[in-house]
């Protein structure tokens, strides 16, 4: 017979979208960071600053900008500008 192994689980990180509060995998949501430059997209997921992570989807972009949700996680306001730009980020 074939002896089993103990192998640890590996470890998901899971992250709370701001605009529908669900818990998904990090690699699933967009990260926005309130950096020195200004509020970036953080592609990488490494970017230095305070972040705040959204799903890949106009609806939860949308109710985190009804609800304000960006900018009390972030602690800066975000323009009307920057959620058109997460919107066409999403849609293309």
């Amino acid at each position: 017979m074939k002896r089993m192994e103990n192998k640890k689980a590996k470890h998901i990180p899971m992250r709370m979208c701001a605009g529908c509060r669900g818990m998904k995998e990090k690699r699933e949501l967009i990260r926005i960071v309130a950096a020195d430059e200004g509020l970036v997209i953080d592609e990488s997921y490494r970017k230095n600053g305070r972040g705040a992570y959204l799903c890949k989807n106009a609806d939860c972009i949308l109710t985190a900008q009804k609800r304000k949700a960006l900018s009390k996680q972030l602690n800066r306001q975000v323009s009307e500008d920057f959620y058109k730009e997460l919107i066409d980020y999403v849609s293309g």
